[in-house]
């Protein structure tokens, strides 16, 4: 990959340049799935985590699960989750801007004192679209785009999966830059659009 590409991945619509990858071992949960599907959800993040050479845990010392996917029908049915408004701040108006912009997904990150990503929570709202994709590739998509602080817009144009025959998997270049954003070298979290000439240096090492 070019590093403007690198760097587009990473820079928000506001200008912002983040790349920020997880500072503690992964613990899911998932809500509102049967447990076929569950058990799709926690094999993509694992899948993905393995990749990336991170580590999944039983529990978080401090969180005890610190990444939640919901899958749901309604924006307005997370309103009724009583203790979700303490964990997300502004949970109301987020709700109403999601379903304005008639959203079918959303991602939120909180991140620790370093900026490493400490918890995520990835809310699905399975419209018509949603509906009709395989739950191995939602899940699968979900867990790539968890798995580091991407941009917003970092896969509108063109997915991150790709594919092969008749499976779909993550694209190579995409697995390969996730990989080289967990190597130990680099930080934990890079503010600085030069980090995109230590990503593509670590790639080319790796190639």
């Amino acid at each position: 990959m070019q590093i403007a590409e690198i760097e587009t991945l990473f820079t928000r619509t506001d200008g912002q340049f983040l790349c920020a990858r997880w500072g503690r071992p992964i613990v899911p949960v998932v809500f509102g799935v049967d447990d076929a599907t569950l058990a799709t959800v926690k094999g993509a993040i694992e899948a993905v985590v393995t990749l990336a050479g991170h580590k999944m845990a039983e529990t978080d010392p401090e969180l005890g699960a610190n990444l939640m996917v919901f899958f749901f029908r309604d924006w307005g049915e997370l309103l009724d989750l009583p203790d979700l408004e303490r964990m997300i701040e502004g949970l109301g108006p987020l709700v109403a801007r999601l379903q304005a912009a008639g959203a079918n997904q959303y991602r939120v990150f909180r991140f620790d004192a370093t900026g490493a990503i400490k918890a995520a929570f990835v809310f699905i709202r399975m419209d018509a679209v949603l509906a009709d994709t395989p739950a191995e590739t939602l899940a699968l998509s979900q867990a790539v785009q968890v798995i580091l602080s991407w941009s917003d817009t970092a896969f509108a144009s063109r997915s991150a999966l790709a594919v092969a025959g008749e499976t779909v998997v993550l694209r190579p270049e995409i697995g390969a830059l996730i990989r080289a954003a967990y190597d130990p070298v680099l930080p934990a979290v890079a503010t600085d659009p030069v980090h995109a000439l230590r990503l593509a240096a670590r790639l080319a090492q790796m190639s």
